[in-house]
């Protein structure tokens, strides 16, 4: 009965502190409008989620996190010196396809994602029988390393914490 109420617990959670966090002050009328997102979103958006999610791995999932802001700090730098550097030195982008051995469908969310928050990864697609994610890279320098470098960074952890 609370699991059909409360679909995704953790979500509502999230939902109801985000709500006071970006809503100060803390009057009667925030906490019940946070309360009733944290109720309503999760049940109306319950037909949106692929398939239950499993989270094996917490302390996996937050040296990921850790590891993709370090790598969006990182990728500014370079975008900013690709983009204001001239001649020889100017980005060279490019297309790598990174082929996938995950295939749990939210964590090949998780990699979507992560995808469009790093800088100089322009573009991705993944391929209809998600075998393959088409990646467009800012700066290419090596495609296998790039290849490489998204299934070690982020692809490996994903599989031990989805699969």
């Amino acid at each position: 009965m609370m699991r059909r109420l409360f679909p995704a617990p953790l979500l509502s959670l999230a939902l109801v502190a985000l709500w006071l966090v970006l809503n100060n002050p803390y009057s009667l009328g925030q906490w019940i409008m946070a309360i009733v997102l944290g109720f309503a979103v999760p049940l109306l958006t319950q037909s949106l989620r692929p398939t239950p999610v499993t989270f094996k791995r917490p302390w996996v999932a937050f040296k990921l996190f850790m590891q993709v802001g370090k790598d969006v700090i990182g990728s500014n730098f370079r975008v900013l010196i690709g983009t204001l550097s001239r001649g020889e030195r100017m980005a060279q982008g490019g297309f790598v396809v990174v082929p996938l051995d995950l295939r749990d469908p939210n964590g090949l969310a998780v990699l979507a994602a992560i995808m469009c928050v790093i800088p100089g990864t322009v573009w991705s697609e993944l391929a209809l029988d998600r075998s393959a994610l088409l990646v467009h890279i800012f700066d290419m320098q090596d495609p296998e390393l790039d290849i490489q470098l998204i299934k070690t960074r982020y692809e490996r952890p994903l599989m031990e914490i989805f699969e």
